[in-house]
């Protein structure tokens, strides 16, 4: 294992922005937040509502772990890793096809304005989340995050160049993209599926802990959504759900920071603070 993280560290690697903010554990939320920021897309949800078991409350923590485990070899995972996981998912979004009802027209999965979409709302939320709950980030360091994901987005088809590189081009993105968003009513919604999930999915034994805060963790991805996202999805959206959200990150993130090391940090988060301390050194 240490032959392995010495001479490979994939996409990323000790001295990135990426390796320093993404073993955060506050950034849990950000990945329900990104799920969310997906969810007003209407062509990136119909692809998925119409190829998956995306409707079956006992799948839906499969889905989750399966989408967990590729942030996770994106991030820590070698070169040949990254290319694998990678591989195998543009595979499947080659082969998969949805209808869109508001057109007729069948679409491909690996639609580049579905997953840019995609990437994008991932990119930002992980962002929002760290900077709002107290993770130190510069404006540098956020511009630099924002450009090192460009990577993450050729793993999943799409061309670096044509991907935003600063939290400024992310902005202007995400503006321009917002007259063609709005929630499929086709679709469930995350809220209700949340409240469903934690009464009734089956989870896997290590994470029964989790299943009585899952609603809570759902309630405050939608509170740190921009308000536009929040009204979206027909929730209030007022300035003082903004200050709740913000408050309950920095507490949260603040409360974690009292765990010790060993145990707050999964083992890829360990080892890459463990070679990044190397390296400095």
């Amino acid at each position: 294992m240490q032959g392995r993280w010495s001479m490979d560290h994939g996409l990323f690697g000790p001295g990135s922005v990426t390796w320093r903010v993404m073993g955060e554990p506050i950034l849990l939320v950000g990945g329900f937040r990104a799920l969310l920021m997906q969810g007003l897309h209407p062509r990136a949800m119909r692809g998925v509502a119409q190829n998956s078991a995306l409707m079956d409350p006992s799948e839906a923590w499969s889905r989750f772990l399966r989408t967990t485990e590729f942030v996770r070899v994106r991030t820590y995972g070698t070169s040949a890793e990254v290319a694998e996981a990678g591989a195998r998912v543009r595979k499947i979004h080659s082969r998969l096809t949805a209808l869109d009802p508001d057109t007729g027209e069948r679409f491909r999965l690996d639609d580049p304005g579905a997953l840019l979409w995609v990437h994008v709302g991932e990119v930002d939320s992980y962002l929002s989340v760290a900077r709002r709950a107290g993770v130190r980030l510069s404006d540098e360091d956020a511009d630099r995050f924002v450009d090192e994901w460009r990577r993450a987005a050729e793993v999943v088809g799409l061309r670096p160049d044509d991907v935003p590189g600063s939290v400024g081009e992310m902005r202007d993105y995400v503006q321009g993209a917002r007259p063609g968003l709005y929630f499929a009513p086709e679709v469930p919604h995350p809220l209700r599926q949340s409240f469903s999930q934690s009464l009734g999915a089956p989870l896997p034994t290590y994470l029964l802990p989790l299943k009585p805060v899952i609603p809570m963790l759902t309630v405050l991805a939608f509170a740190t959504l921009p308000r536009w996202a929040r009204r979206l999805y027909g929730l209030p959206a007022t300035p003082l759900g903004d200050l709740w959200a913000t408050a309950t990150l920095k507490g949260l993130h603040a409360g974690i920071g009292l765990v010790p090391a060993p145990v707050r940090y999964a083992p890829d988060a360990r080892r890459a603070r463990r070679v990044t301390a190397e390296r400095a050194a």
